[in-house]
C-alpha cells in the first residue's frame, strides 16, 4: 500500500476539530444528540478537600476498594492501589444484584474503619446523574447483563445493603464515571483556568466543566448554577473523513453506526483497523492496540506493508484526540476571554504507550494539539497534561466528600 489513506491534513482536522465543537454545543442544548453532554450533579469543591471516603472503583471487570484521605491538601489512599479483585462473574448470564453486592461488600468489610464516612463509586457503565449525586442505570456494556438493575438508582441501594452488613456506618453515597472521576482528580492541581478529563484506552471519552447557563438542556427544577461536570461521550461522534476501511470496521461490529470516533481512535478497535485494511490475510483473532504497538517496535518480524500502516492507524487515531481536544478548548474559550491554562488529566493505556520507532502517542496528540490551537489564532493557550496514579480513585474520593 503505497498511499497513506489514514492521513489528515491541518486543513482536514480543523473541519473535525470546527465539527465536535458543533456537535457539542447542540449536546448541551437538547437531549438524544451524538455528543450526550450528560450532567453530573456533583459540584466537588474547588480546593480544600478534607476528610476520609471510601471508593469503590468498578470498571469492566475489574474491582478495586481503597479508603481516600484528603488532609491540607494532599491525599493518601490506603492500600496504595485499593484492593483489587476480578469480577468477570459479572458477565454470568443468570448474575443477580444481590450477588453482585456480596462480592462487592466482602472486600470492604475486609477494609479497617474505625469512624463514619461517605462513599464515592466509581461506575464505568452508562448511567445518568440524578440531584443529590446518585445515578440511575441506563444499560449495561462489555458483556454485563443484570436486568433487574436497568432503570433503578445505583447508588442507595448498594449503601442500604452496606449498611445492613457494616457496624460503622457509611453516611452517604455519590456515584459518577471514570472520566468524571479523572476530571476531578485534576482539581487537586490548582491555579488553572478550565479543567478537561480524557481517557484513551479501550475505550475513549472527555469530560469537562461548563458553565450551568450554557447548558440550555438543563430543566430549571434542578436548581445548578455555576460550573457543571459534563461528561462528554465523545467516543459517540461522527468525525468527517472516516475511510471506507473505518466504514467496514463499523460493519462487522456489533453496534452499527455508533461510537464511530471511538472506532478509529481506541485501543480497542485499532487491531481491527489493520485487519480490515488487509482483508485477504490472515491475523490472529484478538489483535488489538497492544498488539499494533509490539508490531511497530519489532518491525523486524513483521512485513514492512503491515508495519507502516500500522504506524499510520497510531498517528490518525492521536491526530483525532488532538482535533477533539481541539474543538473543546475553542468553545471553552468562547465562554472564558481570559482563558490560558488548561489542566488536562488523561488516563489511559494507549494514551501513554510507547513507540519506539516513532514518538509516543501523548507527543503526537500535544504536538498537533498545539499546531492546531495555534492555526485557530489560539497560541496564548497553554495545555498541560497531568499524568496522575490512580487518578480514579483521587476524584471519586473528592466526588465523595462534595
Amino acid at each position: 500500500m503505497e498511499k497513506n489513506i489514514f492521513k489528515l491534513d491541518n486543513k482536514q482536522l480543523k473541519e473535525i476539530a470546527c465539527t465536535f465543537r458543533e456537535k457539542v454545543e447542540e449536546g448541551l442544548s437538547r437531549e438524544n444528540c451524538e455528543i450526550q453532554c450528560i450532567p453530573t450533579f456533583i459540584i466537588p469543591q474547588a480546593t480544600g478537600t478534607d476528610g476520609k471516603a471510601l471508593v469503590l472503583d468498578l470498571g469492566g471487570t475489574n474491582y478495586r476498594v481503597a479508603i481516600v484521605n484528603f488532609s491540607k491538601g494532599t491525599s493518601s489512599i490506603t492500600p496504595h492501589n485499593g484492593w483489587k479483585k476480578d469480577m468477570s462473574i459479572m458477565k454470568s448470564s443468570d448474575y443477580t444484584r444481590e450477588e453482585l453486592f456480596k462480592e462487592l461488600a466482602d472486600l470492604i468489610t475486609g477494609i479497617q474503619r474505625e469512624e463514619e464516612m461517605p462513599i464515592g463509586y466509581c461506575f464505568s457503565y452508562p448511567a445518568q446523574s440524578i440531584p443529590g449525586g446518585d445515578a440511575m442505570l441506563l444499560r449495561w456494556t462489555k458483556g454485563v447483563d443484570i436486568k433487574e438493575m436497568i432503570g433503578e438508582l445505583i447508588g442507595k441501594p448498594l449503601l442500604d445493603y452496606l449498611n445492613k452488613k457494616n457496624k460503622i456506618r457509611f453516611t452517604g453515597i455519590k456515584v459518577l464515571n471514570d472520566t468524571i472521576a479523572s476530571l476531578f482528580a485534576g482539581l487537586t492541581h490548582s491555579n488553572y483556568d478550565a479543567y478537561i478529563g480524557l481517557i484513551v484506552g479501550t475505550g475513549t471519552n472527555m469530560a469537562t466543566f461548563i458553565p450551568a447557563d450554557k447548558i440550555k438542556k438543563l430543566k430549571t427544577e434542578n436548581h445548578v448554577q455555576g460550573l457543571i461536570p459534563i461528561n462528554l461521550e465523545s467516543g459517540n461522534f461522527t468525525p468527517p473523513f472516516l475511510t471506507p476501511v473505518d466504514n467496514s470496521v463499523d460493519a462487522t461490529s456489533d453496534n452499527l453506526g455508533k461510537q464511530r470516533f471511538e472506532k478509529a481512535v481506541s485501543g480497542m478497535y485499532l487491531g481491527d483497523i489493520l485487519k480490515a485494511t488487509f482483508p485477504l490475510e490472515e491475523f490472529e483473532e484478538k489483535f488489538d492496540a497492544q498488539k499494533l504497538t509490539a508490531m511497530m517496535n519489532y518491525p523486524d518480524i513483521h512485513k514492512e506493508v503491515y508495519v507502516n500502516v500500522a504506524h499510520w492507524i497510531y498517528n490518525r487515531s492521536a491526530h483525532l484526540v488532538a482535533a477533539s481536544l481541539t474543538g473543546l478548548i475553542i468553545l471553552l474559550k468562547s465562554y472564558n476571554r481570559d482563558l490560558r491554562k488548561i489542566c488536562l488529566v488523561a488516563e489511559g493505556s494507549l494514551f501513554w504507550s510507547e513507540n519506539k520507532n516513532g514518538k509516543n502517542y501523548h507527543i503526537l496528540v500535544m504536538e498537533k494539539l498545539h499546531e492546531l490551537l495555534d492555526e485557530f489564532g489560539l497560541k496564548d493557550v497553554e495545555v498541560h497534561i497531568v499524568s496522575m496514579d490512580n487518578a480514579n480513585l483521587i476524584g471519586t474520593g473528592i466526588a465523595a466528600l462534595s
